[in-house]
């Protein structure tokens, strides 16, 4: 169960729409945990609905750190989140309590469990270029020229994950050494935590495209559009920013601009949501020393026995 010497920590793992962050509140209830969200787009502030950010009465049940930290016109690195997440742990640890980081960005995780290679920072200039050739030309023509200068890049990309085509093209631009090279050459640093990892996933993928339909409907409903009119109307907000790019704000952002209809949007939206899990889903199959759980049980009391036996060997924890 990982080293016992190391303080505890807990991850709660999955697709979008899988129920993560139920299931961190849950713990809550039972065990003295802490939350930390693990989510590229819940840390934006004016973001709330097209995120799925946890409504003021599940903040006020279980009070999550790194969420709102920065305007959308901002931009966060894998490497900035390590910081912040072992620095918020660490805090959480000194308290007594347990560290419990939920969310989505499988990049995230793995930078705070391994560490993260120096990269160079985003570079506007090369990204709007990259971002003009995929227009004229598409982002199949840009994977293939990933795929000349970074063969191991290339076939663990998708042709169609365009933000991370991009940042590998801008980085072997900036660097003129291939990403995968960087990664082979950086000195990794682990995280000082005993890990407990909890994957959610579900048996049928049909299960999981259904609840992605169903809650993107829900915040249209809600007012997702009103809320990305309000970030468009801003003046300062391009369609080239992370913040933007999220899934759903990229579609509606093209919405609004007048280039797509609504149910254009609404039908881009879904599908880009579902080929996000697709890609969370073949993330968390690699996954070391994950413990899953079928996200379409009822599966709390045996991830609740889980977290018992994980707890077992801490003194302080036994009789919580």
């Amino acid at each position: 169960m990982g080293d016992k010497l190391l303080p505890p920590a807990i991850f709660v793992m999955g697709p979008t729409a899988s129920g993560k962050t139920g299931l961190a509140i849950e713990l809550r209830k039972h065990f003295p945990v802490e939350l930390i969200s693990v989510d590229s787009a819940l840390i934006y502030r004016d973001m709330d609905i097209g995120t799925a950010k946890p409504n003021a009465d599940e903040l006020l049940q279980a009070p999550h750190r790194l969420i709102d930290l920065l305007d959308p016109s901002e931009v966060y690195s894998a490497a900035s989140f390590r910081e912040d997440a072992l620095r918020e742990m660490q805090a959480i640890t000194k308290t007594g309590r347990i560290p419990l980081l939920v969310g989505g960005t499988m990049l995230y995780y793995r930078a705070l469990e391994y560490g993260i290679a120096d990269l160079p920072n985003a570079d506007t200039v090369i990204r709007e270029r990259l971002d003009n050739e995929a227009k004229e030309h598409g982002w199949d023509v840009l994977h293939q020229r990933l795929a000349e200068v970074d063969k191991t890049a290339a076939k663990r990309i998708h042709k169609n994950d365009a933000q991370r085509i991009q940042r590998a093209l801008e980085v072997y631009e900036l660097t003129g050494k291939p990403l995968t090279q960087l990664h082979e050459e950086a000195k990794y640093d682990a995280c000082p935590y005993n890990l407990l990892k909890i994957g959610l996933l579900p048996e049928e993928r049909s299960w999981l495209h259904e609840r992605i339909a169903q809650r993107f409907d829900k915040m249209l409903e809600q007012g997702f559009l009103e809320e990305v009119k309000q970030l468009y109307e801003r003046g300062d907000l391009d369609s080239n920013l992370p913040a933007i790019r999220a899934v759903g704000y990229r579609q509606v952002w093209e919405y609004l601009s007048g280039n797509i209809d609504f149910n254009t949007m609404r039908e881009r939206g879904i599908v880009a949501t579902r080929q996000l899990a697709k890609r969370q889903i073949t993330w968390l199959r690699s996954e070391q020393e994950l413990i899953v759980f079928n996200a379409q049980e009822k599966y709390f009391s045996s991830v609740n026995t889980r977290v018992k036996a994980f707890l077992a060997g801490y003194s302080v924890f036994a009789d919580e």
